[in-house]
């Protein structure tokens, strides 16, 4: 199976999404633009006022209070504004980011598991976690410091030019310099942000894949390979960033000599201007101030440009997500809405193979030449030797992993022709690491169904699960990480609950017991056998007591089905599964 890495959206495709998320906020974008604008204005009005200042002592003027009043008032309401406006543009910013947040985490799961699977759930994982943190970093600081800085800016030239265009000219010979520095750093960085961006990713995916597997990984004694591969991944990040480092040191050489030119250029420009009577002190002192002043923003709007094109990466990646084709709605909709129109193609179960191939490996076929059909409401256990190719089945039958060769179908429909929501509706598998989300117990209980307290106890007690009602708040009680613990044992029971409360009409169990210790053993086959009911069932056998008690087994080896028949039929027939019976019931 090839290894499809999500799409990195391109940056016009970006640019239109973010420019449609701002104008649904259009009131708001302009509160915080003009609000962020006048706090600047007012706060540059104080150069002006202490240049008028100058010329009031040089001309023996007295009025010292009246412009101390006004610089103050200038201060003030600069300080009020701006904050005002950073206040508002944090809001935009924020709700802006939450809804590309969720249109990306709404498309991904829109998305085939098989397409997920193929890229690495790292990937995913990192964009939606990672790169939207490091988006709203940006939007809460370095966005309005980058407006603040620009508007900064424009204005302090505006003032400069005002009083003499001849200051404004000065301080404009910083721009060449800056504007080179700036594209070279921007043809320097870009580069580096995008892979650090892919590294921090795979690094990700392979810790994930480690902590999963960590029994697998503990058992084969493989600790050191996997650590030596995040090892890897760690030190091409640290890498990439020592290199973003040298660049934006190499950056600042060029910044601080565009400052030492522009300031060397303004004073020169004053002394002459003042000398030759063209203007007065006062004047020349403002022009100065104003150009000091452009030092923090100047300084600020290009090292912004670092934060800003950090977060481009960043974005890019989330649209990557956004742009994925959704497939679109089918006539294949939920059982339970069929039925209640009374139409006769509601979801039964039936699961037909015909030809099924399947390789993780372009050179290797781990599922080859399978073709079997389940009908409506037959239980099928499956079992083999680790590495038959089992739960490589299981996860392609639920749409997990893709088709390979020959194919699969769902009540006569392709596996890929079904929405993935409707898929997930119809088909639900539990494998044997449950997860416990964190929560109630009831809002664990009600994550894939709309069920109430009452049908919730009566399907606790016909699984045996009446512990549950017996934690310190029942119901009620928090679970999760940082919540009451549970058993292995009782995790898996509180999943074989959740998926009897689900409406799919296929349930497939891979190996959802095999962690139950021998006192939790049977209580959970009988649980996972009310779990399934009268729905078709497949289950991947840990134990051979759940095998035997399955409509039919299918003996898997190398890839393939290599008998298949009820357990009476197998036992009586040499072959792999009387081996296997024989060796079971001797231990």
């Amino acid at each position: 199976m090839s290894d499809e890495k999500l799409p990195i959206a391109p940056r016009r495709e970006t640019a239109r999404g973010l420019i449609a998320a701002l104008r649904r906020r259009r009131g708001l974008c302009a509160a915080a633009v003009v609000t962020l604008f006048a706090g600047v204005g007012a706060a540059l009005l104080a150069p002006w006022i202490i240049g008028m200042m100058v010329d009031d002592i040089v001309a023996g003027g007295a009025a010292l209070l009246p412009f101390g009043l006004a610089l103050a008032g200038s201060i003030a309401a600069g300080a009020v504004l701006t904050w005002a406006g950073r206040v508002l543009l944090a809001r935009l910013g924020q709700g802006s980011i939450r809804d590309v947040r969720e249109q990306a985490f709404r498309t991904a799961l829109a998305q085939p598991s098989a397409r997920i699977e193929r890229a690495g759930t790292g990937d995913l994982v990192a964009r939606l976690s990672g790169d939207v943190r490091a988006v709203g970093q940006v939007v809460e600081d370095a966005l309005p410091a980058f407006l603040t800085a620009l508007f900064s800016i424009v204005l302090s030239l505006l003032g400069m030019g005002l009083m003499d265009w001849r200051f404004a000219l000065a301080a404009l010979l910083v721009a060449p310099i800056q504007y080179f520095s700036l594209r070279w750093f921007l043809r320097r960085s870009a580069p580096v942000y995008r892979e650090h961006r892919v590294v921090v990713a795979e690094r990700g995916q392979r810790t994930i894949e480690a902590v999963r597997g960590a029994d697998t990984v503990r058992a084969l004694r493989a600790e050191e390979r996997h650590l030596a591969g995040i090892a890897e991944a760690s030190e091409d990040a640290i890498a990439l960033e020592v290199r973003a480092t040298r660049v934006r040191n190499d950056f600042n050489v060029f910044l601080n000599g565009a400052e030492l030119v522009g300031l060397a250029a303004v004073l020169v420009v004053g002394y002459l201007l003042v000398t030759g009577g063209e203007v007065e002190l006062g004047a020349a002192t403002a022009a100065a101030l104003y150009f000091l002043g452009l030092f923090g923003p100047m300084g600020s709007l290009l090292y912004r440009v670092d934060d800003l094109q950090d977060a481009g990466a960043s974005l890019v990646r989330l649209f990557g997500v956004i742009g994925l084709p959704t497939p679109a709605e089918r006539s294949i909709r939920r059982g339970a809405e069929r039925e209640s129109v009374g139409d006769s193609t509601a979801l039964r179960g039936t699961i037909d193979v015909e030809g099924l191939d399947f390789g993780y490996r372009p050179d290797r076929r781990d599922l080859d030449a399978i073709s079997l059909t389940i009908a409506p409401g037959e239980r099928v256990a499956i079992v083999g030797a680790s590495g038959a190719g089992k739960t490589t089945l299981a996860r392609v039958l639920a749409g997990a992993l893709p088709v390979g060769g020959g194919a699969v179908r769902h009540d006569g429909s392709a596996i890929d022709q079904w929405h993935p929501h409707d898929l997930r509706d119809a088909v639900v598998m539990l494998s044997q690491e449950p997860h416990v989300f964190a929560g109630t117990v009831r809002d664990d209980l009600a994550l894939f169904s709309d069920a109430d307290d009452e049908r919730m106890r009566g399907v606790i007690a016909q699984l045996g699960a009446d512990w549950i009602l017996r934690l310190p708040d029942g119901l009620d009680t928090e679970i999760g990480e940082a919540g009451h613990p549970l058993t292995p044992g009782q995790a898996q029971h509180l999943a074989l609950v959740r998926v009897a409360l689900s409406a799919a009409s296929v349930v497939i169990l891979d190996e959802a017991t095999a962690e139950a210790g021998s006192a939790d053993s049977e209580v959970l086959d009988l649980a996972s056998l009310g779990a399934i009911g009268d729905r078709t069932g497949i289950v991947i056998a840990h134990r051979l007591s759940q095998a035997a008690t399955a409509d039919r087994i299918l003996v898997m080896a190398d890839g393939r089905v290599v008998q298949s028949g009820s357990h009476a039929e197998l036992v009586a027939t040499p072959g792999p599964y009387a081996e296997l019976w024989a060796a079971w019931t001797a231990w």
